[in-house]
């Protein structure tokens, strides 16, 4: 190689990385133009930690033949074995404090590791990885370096010329990915710790203390059945087992039909359903309770089949106008809905114990409700609402036809 094509697949990383490119396209990338200069690349890994509530780690992979069965493979701690860790070159090198580990393949040596012989088993010639450390300070949790490994099938293997370029230009790629996937790990805990939209709204700059929407939307109120009763009589180790089992259900329910979640407070969430046509939005909540019911069933199966504590789900559905942005302090916000109808929905949800039903809707939501769904709600009466003006008439799906 060059050292003007050194230069200018230097620049491309740094374009590549302001851009915002993928992991996996700067790797792409990275190897497609390294090869067009000369570099005789055959397979390349960049593997990185992350953070994320289910994976602790991705893997990006590159094939000069294009021969790749899985380009992106994220990883758990019980997605691989110990063992297989402990006798890969990464692990070697997080070990030893190096940072480089080259082993020639044409050379009818024995392995000293497993990774290894798969490549001569693939005629690889020669391969050297990599680990590129963070500080303390860069570190989030157990991202706190990116490995690569590289491997050429040419005769001969890398030459001088080519580790040097390697290893004056992968430092600058690390770089370009540790962005990339702190980029992608600021987006996950806003979306997990806040919901979908309202992650996004955040990332895309609605951060501002007193900035919010007045949207129209059906809210979600629902809450555990007896949780305290059965909190109660349960091992205290059983607790969040039990809240995780249940909020799965509802959460994956809520999201599978557009609906975003906003709070989980206790057993309780709080959610919305957003749209500009309010007749859609109220069937698809009433999908999303229909599908949270047969959830409710099947982790209810499990669960006595395990012998543990059963409940159900109380829901109380509303639509109508609220606020949504950012309210707090200075120094802590939250992003969510505020205004009397999110008042209403939580006190319509605190009715369902009195009046022995799992599901209640406010005369709002019925009234935009379409056909046929709005045929199968009956009204169950006029009831006065605890902190609410006037009476409300609250509308069930018919238990008929919930038992048909």
């Amino acid at each position: 190689m060059k050292d003007t094509d050194i230069a200018d697949i230097s620049q491309s990383i740094i374009a590549r990385g302001l851009a915002g490119q993928s992991e996996l396209a700067l790797l792409h990338g990275f190897c497609e133009e390294c090869t067009k200069a000369g570099l005789d690349l055959a397979i390349a890994t960049a593997v990185i930690d992350t953070l994320h509530p289910i994976h602790e780690g991705r893997a990006f992979h590159w094939r000069a033949d294009g021969a790749v069965e899985k380009e992106i493979s994220e990883y758990t701690t019980t997605s691989y074995s110990e063992e297989n860790w402990r006798k890969s070159t990464f692990y070697h090198l997080l070990q030893s404090g190096e940072d480089e580990l080259r082993r020639r393949l044409d050379d009818n040596e024995p392995r000293d590791f497993d990774y290894l012989g798969r490549l001569d088993e693939q005629g690889q010639t020669d391969y050297v990885a990599f680990l590129q450390r963070f500080d303390r300070e860069g570190s989030i949790g157990e991202m706190d370096c990116i490995y690569t490994q590289w491997s050429t099938a040419r005769p001969g293997g890398f030459g001088e010329p080519e580790l040097t370029a390697l290893r004056g230009l992968v430092p600058l790629l690390a770089l370009a990915l540790k962005t990339a996937s702190l980029a992608r790990v600021a987006e996950t805990i806003a979306e997990v710790y806040l919901g979908r939209d309202a992650g996004e709204r955040v990332l895309s700059g609605r951060i501002v203390r007193g900035i919010a929407d007045r949207i129209h939307a059906v809210l979600w109120y629902s809450d555990l059945r007896d949780f305290t009763t059965i909190t109660d009589a349960s091992p205290p180790d059983e607790v969040i087992p039990l809240l995780n089992d249940y909020a799965d259900a509802v959460i994956s329910a809520i999201h599978d039909k557009g609906g975003d979640v906003l709070k989980l407070i206790g057993d309780g969430t709080l959610a919305i359903f957003g749209g500009a046509d309010p007749q859609e939005t109220c069937r698809r909540a009433l999908l999303a309770e229909a599908k949270m019911r047969r959830r409710i069933a099947e982790v209810n199966e499990r669960r006595k089949a395990e012998g543990r504590a059963v409940t159900g789900v109380n829901l109380g559905l509303h639509i109508g106008d609220v606020f949504y942005g950012n309210i707090g302090s200075t120094t802590r916000l939250d992003f969510t809905v505020v205004g009397p109808a999110v008042n209403e929905v939580s006190r319509i949800v605190a009715l369902c114990r009195s009046v022995d039903r799992d599901i209640l809707l406010s005369s709002d939501f019925r009234d935009a409700t379409p056909e046929p769904e709005r045929s199968r709600l009956v009204s169950i009466g006029r009831f006065a609402l605890r902190g609410v003006s006037r009476a409300r008439d609250l509308y069930t799906i018919d238990p008929e036809l919930v038992r048909g």
